[in-house]
């Protein structure tokens, strides 16, 4: 299935005029899928419509500004589309340093002359927008995480005053609230992202938007500034984000992030722009939510009634892996009763990332406070969720069963085993595995050594290899042991005496498995019965 946007590049015109052939034409293909906002339609029948009403034969005009560009800039296509916007806006500012090639020029200007110029520009960043993501990078907010923001945010009041302080080519400050009314701001410490995110605002007549170059986090150019949401996708994973400069920052109220949790910089720096009653919705990585590192700070968040919600997006939805990310959802209280009581958690990972962002309620968890407040302040969303909704005396039943007849075989499958009748069998005749390997008698598996022959017993051979004299052959000077058999030997028996031992040695094997598995079973026994009698969802039988 496909998108509109993918639809247009496969047919090398605007978006826009796929939105137009959708209207016009009564035989375009129907959606198969997605939402009404977002629709997906099926490949070969879009492939088939095309053929037939001979779209996309020739390379449009946009493909070749695009294609001119990258000719022109190479990686550098930002720079490149803020200079096309800035002839389209016949904008007077700065000149960029390469001025842009005349073809470019005359194909701007050609394409500004069939619509509006603002359009033209768009187009070109949302080709780069998919461009970046194709190829792997964190450079802009991918699609899918705008739309479960743009979900999340709503609903942002036309009078509002909206921050992005890491605000890229102005992919998501331009796409949360109305288009008309909210006063915007943002910075971006790439000058040609901030000046393009700027130029994208001007020529599609969105006013009220200004947009400053600079290191949010070092330089702030909106230092009075309380917004009423604030939006922000930060930079991950970037230790180089000022700690030493910045320690005795008033920003760190929730304490001061460590080097490797720069992210949670961010969030700081979103919430003290937050005006009394305001929200931050920001992007952060799921590992962020459990990291030890973070683990004063995000009990700040809960004990004092600020983080409202966590939405735990599905995997697929960022642009340069398919890890699941996380929406943080912030609220400066307005006055000393209005802190939050419970945090809501959202686990949308299993979704589809195409699909509507609303979740269903089985994903939805509120959690109170005070089981946040733990040793290890867990915000995963899946974690609370699945306990919220978790059938307790199910479970239990099932293990309490599970359990008994674990227990119940366990005795069965011990060997009886007597005493031997002299040395140890690996005293008298024996063999090399090597040898028995290079006769082809034995092939390395994956785990461990096999026979390849019938005069040779598996579990015999697998056996004896784990026997004390070869375990210590197989074990490093490290203390590691790695089962090779190289070096390794075994007695040399006849076939009938070899099962005898393999079916012991089977045996010992599978007894030692089933304790490993009545161990685990005992664990989740005794963690889900104290979990269950605590929070009221299990009880002694009367």
């Amino acid at each position: 299935m496909v998108t509109g946007s993918e639809i247009a590049r496969l047919a090398g015109v605007t978006r826009a005029a796929v939105s137009n052939w959708r209207r016009r034409y009564d035989d375009f293909p129907a959606p198969v899928g997605g939402s009404v906002n977002s629709p997906l339609f099926a490949l070969a029948d879009v492939q088939t419509w095309l053929n037939k009403q001979r779209k996309g034969q020739d390379v449009s005009q946009e493909v070749q500004l695009w294609q001119a560009l990258r000719a022109a800039y190479g990686d550098d296509m930002v720079r490149g589309i803020a200079a096309v916007a800035q002839v389209l806006a016949e904008d007077d500012g700065v000149p960029y340093a390469h001025a842009l090639p005349e073809e470019v020029v005359r194909l701007a200007r050609v394409l500004a002359e069939s619509g509006p110029a603002g359009e033209v520009v768009e187009a070109l960043a949302e080709r780069f927008t998919d461009s970046v993501r194709r190829a792997g990078s964190d450079q802009v907010t991918s699609p899918r995480i705008v739309r479960a923001l743009r979900y999340f945010a709503d609903p942002v009041e036309p009078e509002a005053t909206v921050l992005d302080p890491a605000c890229g080519i102005g992919t998501l400050l331009l796409a949360v609230g109305p288009d008309r009314g909210p006063t915007r701001r943002g910075q971006e410490t790439d000058p040609h992202s901030a000046r393009l995110a700027q130029l994208r605002a001007d020529l599609t007549g969105r006013t009220g938007l200004e947009i400053l170059a600079g290191d949010s986090l070092r330089d702030d150019k909106w230092p009075d500034l309380k917004a009423d949401l604030v939006v922000c996708d930060p930079p991950v994973g970037d230790a180089d984000w000022g700690r030493e400069e910045l320690l005795l920052d008033s920003r760190w109220e929730l304490g001061t992030p460590s080097r490797a949790e720069g992210e949670l910089a961010w969030l700081q720096h979103a919430y003290a722009h937050t005006a009394s009653g305001g929200r931050v919705v920001m992007v952060m990585p799921a590992s962020v939510a459990y990291r030890k590192a973070g683990r004063r700070i995000r009990a700040e968040l809960v004990r004092r009634g600020i983080l409202t919600q966590v939405t735990a997006l599905p995997a697929g939805s960022a642009a340069s892996h398919a890890l699941p990310v996380h929406l943080w959802h912030l609220r400066r209280p307005s006055s000393l009763g209005d802190a939050a009581t419970g945090v809501r958690m959202i686990d949308l990972t299993a979704n589809d990332p195409d699909a509507d962002p609303e979740p269903a309620p089985e994903q939805i968890a509120d959690v109170p406070l005070i089981d946040l407040l733990d040793d290890t302040v867990d915000l995963t969303p899946g974690r609370h969720v699945r306990e919220t909704h978790r059938d307790y005396a199910t479970e239990y039943e099932a293990i309490r069963t599970e359990l008994a007849e674990q227990v119940g075989k366990l005795a069965e499958l011990l060997p009886e085993l007597v005493a031997g009748e002299g040395p140890g069998v690996l005293d008298g005749s024996s063999v090399s595995v090597a040898d028995l390997a290079r006769a082809g008698l034995v092939e390395y598996g994956e785990a461990e050594p096999v026979s390849t022959s019938d005069q040779l017993d598996t579990d015999f051979l697998q056996g004896f290899l784990r026997s004390a004299s070869n375990t210590r052959r197989s074990t490093s000077a490290s203390g590691t042991f790695r089962l090779d058999g190289k070096g390794a030997r075994i007695p040399q028996m006849d076939i009938a005496e070899q099962r005898r031992y393999g079916t012991a040695y089977r045996r010992l094997r599978e007894f030692e498995e089933r304790t490993r598995r009545i161990a685990e079973l005992s664990r989740q026994a005794a963690e889900l019965a104290r979990d269950g009698i605590g929070n009221g969802a299990l009880q002694p039988r009367k």
